[in-house]
């Protein structure tokens, strides 16, 4: 135990978890130093945008839009999945997050597509869907909240505000109904709440099918 106590907090962080800050944290540097150039090229665009390429499902997970984003995104992550990776194992981790971070993109592209389905192609509303990119971590992150949730459902989170102790179970069942119902109302400014419930809904798949196949660990 001395061991690992004297080895520093950042050596601490397994090694998934530790390059994911890294690379997020390079990476907004660059968006800034390019005068947001990356994410034209980088963030998530709607398919038929003339900006939209295929490996934006992967590449918008590692950008944000301003060094909150970043570090609300990059907090949770260490928080809530630390704890996972030290569970699973580092590739095993790696895995759930890639897969729910793009199964959020993909759940949040799918909504947009049935939204813009009601859209005139050449109203404002229309060009702004094909002209708005997606960045973010989030939607993996909260794949990662969901993943902590169903397995340990009972640990009790100590909540910053409000101030009060809550199981993990309804921490991130709140956080669940909460997304559901922003993104019904549509409020909450730009923030994409159907990624959010994207990563949540392929965690919750992901999960219960390594449980059904006894794959839950390595």
């Amino acid at each position: 135990m001395n061991y690992y106590q004297n080895r520093g907090f950042f050596a601490n962080i397994p090694p998934v978890i530790k390059n994911l800050l890294i690379i997020n944290v390079i990476m907004l540097i660059a968006a800034f130093a390019t005068n947001d150039l990356l994410y034209e090229k980088l963030g998530l665009f709607y398919p038929a945008s003339p900006f939209f390429r295929p490996y934006q499902f992967i590449s918008h997970m590692f950008m944000h839009g301003n060094f909150l984003h970043l570090f609300f995104n990059m907090y949770s992550l260490w928080i809530f999945g630390c704890t996972l990776e030290y569970v699973w194992g580092s590739k095993r981790f790696f895995i759930f997050y890639m897969a729910t971070g793009i199964g959020a993109a993909l759940f949040h592209t799918f909504v947009l597509w049935l939204s813009a389905s009601s859209m005139p192609v050449h109203s404002m509303a229309y060009h702004q869907l094909l002209m708005t990119p997606t960045v973010g971590a989030s939607g993996a992150i909260y794949g990662v909240l969901l993943g902590y949730g169903m397995l340990f459902p009972n640990n009790v989170l100590q909540l910053i505000f409000p101030p009060i102790a809550l199981k993990a179970k309804w921490f991130v069942l709140i956080f669940g109904v909460l997304e559901l119902i922003l993104g019904i109302s549509n409020r909450g400014g730009n923030v994409a709440h159907f990624a959010h419930l994207g990563g949540m809904i392929f965690a919750y798949i992901l999960i219960r099918l390594w449980r059904k196949t006894s794959k839950m660990y390595f």
